[in-house]
Parts: structure tokens; sequence; C-alpha cells
């Protein structure tokens, strides 16, 4: 059976976020927050529960409001895109195929800090997963 997704119950948690007026926790880079994520579209990462959380590991603050963060997962996988790291003794991953922007509103609790260690591997994958090779050259058809 098919997961259905609430995409309603996101809507109105999301104008919840969206329109409240307090100011953003002071995070900052190799922080892990729990942040609403929300329902997103095919197999972007989801948000769970009520308030749609997931751990969200920020990898570079931009100012107060805005920053790039990484989603987290407790699934391990042998796959280039979920980098495996250790919070709190255990171990997790982070899924740098869903890197994104998120606005500080969508914060709600601090779940830790990512080892320095850690967080260097984890930005030197999102920095090899970014940069692009050359395309094989075609051959002509002719």
């Amino acid at each position: 059976m098919d997961y259905i997704k609430d995409f309603d119950g996101w809507i109105e948690k999301k104008k919840e976020y969206h329109y409240q007026n307090l100011l953003p926790p002071m995070f900052k880079e190799r922080d892990i927050w729990w942040v609403s994520i929300g329902i997103n579209v095919g197999y972007e990462e989801d948000g769970k529960h009520e308030r749609f959380l997931r751990p969200v590991l920020v990898l570079k603050k931009f100012n107060r409001e805005l920053f790039l963060g990484i989603p987290m997962s407790t699934k391990v996988k042998d796959n280039r895109y979920y980098i495996q790291v250790s919070v709190q003794d255990e171990i997790v991953s982070v899924l740098i195929s869903q890197i994104r922007v998120f606005s500080a509103k969508r914060i709600q609790d601090k779940l830790g800090e990512l080892d320095k260690g850690d967080f260097e591997k984890v930005k030197d994958e999102v920095v090899k997963m970014i940069t692009f090779s050359p395309l094989p050259k075609q051959r002509s058809r002719g």
C-alpha cells in the first residue's frame, strides 16, 4: 500500500510557521536541529508526525534567517548520498542528495552538534557531489 501524504495538514502547519512572530533561535554551522521540513513532492525527504519534523544538519549559515541544511535519517545505506556519521553514540545518515536552503522559521528544537571530523567528512562529500566532471564526448552520427 502506498503512503498517503498529508499535504493539507502540512499547509496548515506551514501557515502557522510562516506567520509566527518569534525571533529565530541562535544556530550555527555543525548544529543539528529538529526542523519542520514538511510534506514534499515525490522522493523529496518528508518530515514526520504532527509537526512534520526531521533532524537537519546546518551546513552553512547565511544569516540569522537562512541556512543551507541537510536532512538526516536513522536509515543507514551503502549509498554515496547517505553519509554515515555518529550522533549521540548512534550511527545515522546525512542525506546529501537532499541538501537545500531552509528558513530559520522552520527550526524547532536543538538535537545536538556534529563532531568536527564528521562535519569535515560531510563537507568533503558535498563538494565531491557538486563538482561536475566533463561529460563524455559524443560520437558523431554520420
